[in-house]
């Protein structure tokens, strides 16, 4: 195969893979707190032949490769919800959730409180605070949480005094880049990867989500160019094909 089907091969690969990273991004544009994904490709020379027997100097072949996908933390807008459970997370920080599989990490602050009292995700895994998970008691009305974290209430009749139920724990890390996503719009650190108590610029506004940071306009113009590149390079191999194809028969002809 010539080196032109396999430079159009290499980068249809890669075309593909973009796709699937913008599909994921428009289909969580309306997802709470969700970070979207960015591709990184860079290209591959191949080496040059290493014998001198060629007249000419070989030329070095330019390929595309995938190399990695990293997340995009930039923050969301808020939208006001005025639930007092909503929380939006302010800065380079997430809520730590408990998890059947351990602890994972979320930027999704829309909460809610299961039938045993606890503070749950939509999913309903118990948020994490400095001491546990944290559970409010069946009077308790009036919640507040402080942009530190801090959860307090009032207890049935008592309209004055306020009744601490723990602290919110916000959580950093100095290679957010390695994060891997998981379902459920959760993150979860690999080996060597540690969280950290969150810096003092970073907090909860309560009463707020954060809305997906994609760009709906931006995703969709991807989307179209993609394809439109895609579908270019698939006619180029077809028309490099063609190409070779008539050729062979031209040399296969037997002169009369």
């Amino acid at each position: 195969m010539e080196n032109m089907l396999l430079v159009g091969l290499s980068r249809q690969v890669s075309l593909e893979r973009q796709l699937g990273i913008v599909a994921n991004n428009v289909a969580n544009i309306n997802t709470t707190g969700f970070k979207a994904d960015q591709s990184l490709f860079e290209e591959y020379l191949s080496q040059s032949a290493s014998t001198d027997d060629f007249r000419d100097r070989d030329r070095k072949v330019s390929y595309v490769v995938d190399r990695a996908t990293w997340h995009d933390f930039a923050q969301g807008t808020y939208e006001k919800t005025g639930n007092p459970l909503d929380v939006a997370v302010e800065g380079n920080a997430f809520l730590a959730v408990q998890t059947p599989a351990g602890e994972r990490y979320t930027r999704n602050g829309a909460l809610q409180v299961n039938a045993q009292g606890q503070i749950v995700t939509a999913d309903g895994n118990p948020v994490l605070g400095s001491g546990g998970p944290i559970v409010l008691q069946p009077g308790d009305q009036s919640i507040s949480i402080a942009r530190d974290g801090t959860v307090t209430v009032r207890e049935g009749a008592n309209v004055k005094v306020e009744s601490l139920r723990g602290k919110l724990r916000l959580v950093s890390f100095d290679q957010v880049q390695r994060l891997q996503k998981e379902g459920s719009n959760l993150f979860s650190a690999p080996n060597g990867v540690t969280p950290q108590a969150a810096a003092a610029t970073s907090g909860l506004r309560q009463g707020f989500i954060e809305k997906s940071n994609v760009s709906a306009v931006a995703e969709m113009s991807r989307m179209i160019e993609v394809m439109r590149t895609y579908t270019q390079i698939s006619a180029l191999l077809q028309q490099q094909n063609d190409i070779q194809k008539s050729a062979i028969e031209k040399l296969a002809e037997v002169p009369a």
